[in-house]
This record gives structure tokens, C-alpha cells and sequence, in this order.
């Protein structure tokens, strides 16, 4: 039997869906922004808003399996060093989830630099 769960629902969405199949529940984080006047603050702050889905059920990011992230006007020289180092201090040095990024014109508001969703697992 399958359960769902809706954690912090707002306009539309929920933040993290909790999908519950015998003794594992699969989290759905949706993607998450953080305030800040440049790429660094608002990618700590997204970070710090993914850590609070994960610890609202539970979780941290050792159970995360899967990120996609999304970088306005994205610039690998400049910004993936500064992406590199944030990730680092919340993920650890290894056993790093599947990952995506991706550079992208423009998010749901134009102050938004990155956005990042997650994907983890706990039993």
C-alpha cells in the first residue's frame, strides 16, 4: 500500500511529498531558493532550506539520492567553483547523490539565482 504525506503545502504545491511503500518513504523535494544579493548567499540559504525539508521528516542529506539544480545565466569558471564549495560543507566529501545541473535563463522570480530539488530516501 502506498501513503502520501504533504508537508508544507502553499499555492499550488506542496514543499516535500513523503510517499510512504512498506518500510521506505521517498522524499519529494520540491526545488527550494534561498535569499541573497548573489549566487553564494542564496545557494547557502538553499541549502539551509533543504536541510529544514529534510529534518521536518526526519532525514538528512546522506539519504538524499538525487538533486537537479538550476543556475541563472550560469558560468562554470565563476559559479561552479562557488556551487562546488557550499555543497561540500552540507553534503561531505563523498558518496554524493545523482545530480543534475543545469544553467537556465531565468527562475520563477527574476532575484532568484539557483534553485535546487532533492530526492532521499529513508527507511
Amino acid at each position: 500500500m502506498i501513503k502520501k504525506e504533504y508537508i508544507d503545502t502553499n499555492e499550488g504545491f506542496s514543499q516535500t511529498v513523503v510517499v510512504t511503500t512498506g518500510n521506505y518513504k521517498t522524499l519529494y523535494i520540491s526545488g527550494q531558493i534561498g535569499n541573497g544579493k548573489n549566487l553564494e548567499e542564496q545557494t547557502i540559504a538553499t541549502f539551509q532550506n533543504i536541510a529544514n525539508q529534510l529534518k521536518k521528516c526526519n532525514a538528512t542529506f546522506k539519504d538524499v539520492v538525487k538533486m537537479n539544480t538550476y543556475i541563472v545565466n550560469f558560468n562554470p569558471e565563476i559559479d561552479l567553483p562557488v556551487f562546488r564549495k557550499i555543497r561540500k560543507e552540507f553534503l561531505g566529501n563523498e558518496n554524493y547523490p545523482a545530480s543534475t545541473l543545469v544553467g537556465i535563463e531565468a527562475l520563477g522570480k527574476k532575484e532568484w539565482l539557483i534553485e535546487i530539488e532533492a530526492i532521499a530516501v529513508i527507511e
